[in-house]
């Protein structure tokens, strides 16, 4: 055993000082920090969210409902700065206890409905709107099949590897051989399927297609933790067929942007209230508003 082998104490205390990327945001309780209200705009749904893989599946869905000319399908959406602790203000925890983006009201009824967890908003939305989850009951079950595995999968990737790969103040090499190797395993799981499917349930595009592309679609492409090279993810023909198809869809293109704050200025749409958003309201055109102004 090392002599830098950490040796747990009998009872764990949490050091609010703690290191790495993450720790001004880390707590080990619940429930508020502060009051403020949530933002309501002025469509039925409202969103509350950030650009992240779990906040761009909601984005993508709705986009593609939109681009089936679904008007009902209409919102707002809301940045929810998690680098900011907006998650912990006391309007964003009255929707989501759990304090994660993204979480979704659905004001279409008599009472609002609140929604959260992104795997529950799909649900909800394909659901009510009858788009992109399949009613052929053999089909069905493997789309919830696919979708759940995304749920229960991605933890590993993000919490897992990306954290001790990427983020983590220290690399330590158990951590990362443990979750690359999960990680390579869940890569080959989506290869393989692939390889006889062009969506993940046949030839139909569904919500489980939206769930995990934000996820792997982005490893592959290396948008997140610079990691593609290390995993060889092109060296996986088939995903990354499948995710460039994708990546290649109109609402796709259009979902990455909302509420996304970094990257290029034009591919970040903070907020959206409207499909004109996209085509004047992108972050270089709001800096471009400012400057005029400053003048």
């Amino acid at each position: 055993m090392s002599e830098n082998t950490y040796q747990p104490p009998k009872i764990w205390q949490w050091n609010s000082q703690g290191s790495g990327k993450f720790a001004n945001i880390n707590r080990p309780v619940a429930g508020a920090t502060h009051q403020v209200e949530l933002p309501v705009g002025k469509h039925p749904l409202q969103l509350y969210s950030m650009g992240t893989p779990n906040g761009v599946k909601v984005t993508i869905l709705l986009e593609e409902l939109l681009a089936l000319n679904i008007k009902e399908a209409e919102y707002d959406a809301h940045l929810i700065n998690i680098m900011e602790g907006d998650q912990f203000g006391s309007g964003f925890v009255e929707v989501n206890a759990n304090s994660k983006i993204p979480a979704l009201v659905d004001n279409s009824f008599d009472q609002k409905l609140p929604i959260f967890e992104s795997g529950a908003i799909l649900m909800h939305l394909a659901e009510r709107f009858a788009a992109f989850l399949p009613t052929d009951p053999q089909l069905k079950s493997q789309c919830l099949s696919w979708l759940f595995w995304q749920v229960g999968s991605a933890p590993y990737l993000g919490g897992g590897f990306g954290h001790f790969y990427a983020y983590a103040p220290e690399k330590f090499e158990y951590p990362i051989e443990r979750f690359t190797m999960e990680v390579k395993r869940q890569l080959d799981v989506l290869d393989r399927h692939l390889a006889n499917n062009k969506y993940m349930c046949g030839d139909q595009y569904t919500i489980a297609d939206m769930a995990i592309w934000p996820w792997y679609g982005a490893l592959v492409q290396n948008k997140v933790y610079e990691a593609a090279e290390f995993l060889q993810t092109q060296s996986y023909k088939n995903l990354v067929r499948w995710t460039e198809e994708i990546g290649q869809r109109a609402a796709v293109k259009r979902g990455v942007m909302v509420n996304r704050t970094w990257g290029e200025l034009n591919e970040q749409l903070h907020e959206r209230h409207d499909a004109s958003d996209f085509e004047f309201k992108t972050q270089n055109k709001m800096v471009e508003t400012e400057e005029c102004f400053s003048k």
